[in-house]
């Protein structure tokens, strides 16, 4: 089966995938039956899975010669669980790829390229910089399906009765927590420990991990130093929240969010639905979004995240073509907008974003800021990068570790990702 994928990675035309075993989904097929696909759904099982099993049901109604059997994996597990499956029989024909997974599998040539496809069919549609990240090698190897960034999320009550707006710069943040503080008694600012949460600092020095060009480690440099800086800076000082180091921090920040106890954090969109359970935001209007802060270099950016719908190429013609026939309506404009509307998610096409969708002020919100949103490299290994700053930053927080030791511990770690790359 290696050398079916092989094949296929070389041509993006689907026909030349010689291999029948087709993962797990042919084993029912039938010479005059449906052909039946197997789609490896990531989503959160309680949340956003039945909005997509419906969507599941609607294009089996519309297409009565391909069924689709649903499998919910685990997000945490996925990754892994089909790289193992993707070199042996098991793999399925469609995978909700995050979108730093995509190149990886691209790379290995476990995804079909999707160029000049059903899938990718109305491609114009889709904003160009989730494209581009579900590009590899000049390929495209995923039809975007949901995206998401960080914003500045903050509660207009409490900002008002402060008397500040939503902060410019990581300075003016750091000055309106205190006013925050002294007028509410509230603290104005929670920080997160995760690498990916600490990517915006980065950018607002106008640096990276690595300068995947340049093919150059870029963490421990002086703009990425002072990025760091800025980054620590915010875990100290009135109306500050100290470093949370425990492996509850996540949830201990979005609870004191959503119930008030703290004005501000930096968050996405996939909470927007947990936003709105919280006392603070029984009112969705006195949820503010803003772009992330700026840094010294003037300019504002946060992470792209979201997923990708990829097509794996090693089944058959029969499986690829109902595959990509299953891509193109769950990445359709009308499934888009019933996902945003189910499932408050962002569509990643432009006519998707309806009057109705844009109605939530969560979505309107997080739209109003994907401006600053930075697509990632097309880099296999990109997405790993950010595991050593997780073992480095919460120790440099809470004082364990000096800022100059961690980054270059992680340096040192990020080298035995990208052994090509120089320091």
């Amino acid at each position: 089966m290696r050398r079916g994928i092989a094949a296929t990675a070389l041509v993006a035309s689907f026909a030349l995938a010689a291999t029948a075993c087709g993962g797990d989904s042919d084993s029912g097929d039938k010479a005059d039956g449906p052909v039946t696909i197997t789609w490896w759904d990531t989503s959160n099982a309680t949340n956003e899975a039945p909005t997509y099993q419906a969507l599941v049901k609607e294009f089996e109604a519309a297409n009565k010669d391909i069924k689709v059997k649903y499998v919910n994996v685990p997000f945490d597990q996925a990754q892994n669980k089909f790289d193992t499956a993707a070199g042996s029989k098991g793999a399925p024909d469609v995978l909700r790829s995050e979108v730093g997974w995509t190149p990886a599998f691209a790379k290995k040539g476990f995804f079909l390229p999707l160029d000049g496809t059903e899938a990718l069919a109305e491609q114009d549609q889709f904003q160009s910089s989730l494209i581009e990240q579900a590009q590899y090698e000049g390929k495209t190897y995923g039809v975007p399906f949901t995206t998401d960034t960080l914003a500045l999320v903050y509660n207009k009550e409490l900002f008002e009765k402060a008397g500040v707006e939503a902060p410019k710069t990581w300075d003016d943040l750091k000055k309106a927590a205190a006013t925050i503080k002294d007028k509410t008694g509230v603290d104005g600012y929670w920080g997160s420990t995760q690498a990916y949460y600490a990517q915006s600092f980065l950018y607002g020095e106008g640096t990276d991990t690595v300068d995947a060009d340049a093919k150059k480690i870029t963490v421990a440099s002086p703009e990425a130093k002072k990025a760091y800086e800025t980054w620590l800076g915010l875990f100290d000082g009135k109306g500050l929240h100290k470093a949370d180091t425990t492996a509850d921090a996540y949830a201990h920040i979005q609870d004191a969010f959503v119930n008030g106890k703290v004005a501000a954090i930096i968050q996405g969109p996939w909470e927007i639905t947990n936003f709105y359970k919280g006392s603070a935001f029984k009112d969705k209007e006195n949820l503010g979004i803003a772009t992330v802060p700026a840094g010294s270099s003037g300019t504002a950016g946060a992470p792209t995240g979201g997923h990708n719908l990829s097509v794996y190429a090693g089944s058959d013609q029969a499986h690829q073509e109902a595959a990509l026939k299953f891509v193109n309506f769950m990445t359709s404009a009308k499934a888009q907008e019933t996902i945003a509307l189910k499932n408050n998610t962002l569509p990643t096409r432009d006519d998707a974003y309806t009057d109705e969708v844009k109605a939530d002020p969560g979505i309107a919100g997080y739209q109003g800021v994907l401006a600053a949103a930075q697509p990632r490299p097309a880099l296999p290994e990109y997405s790993s990068l950010w595991g050593p700053l997780d073992d480095e930053l919460p120790q440099i927080a809470s004082g364990k570790e000096s800022l100059d030791k961690g980054l270059g511990d992680a340096e040192t770690a990020i080298a035995k990702l990208v052994p090509d790359f120089s320091k």
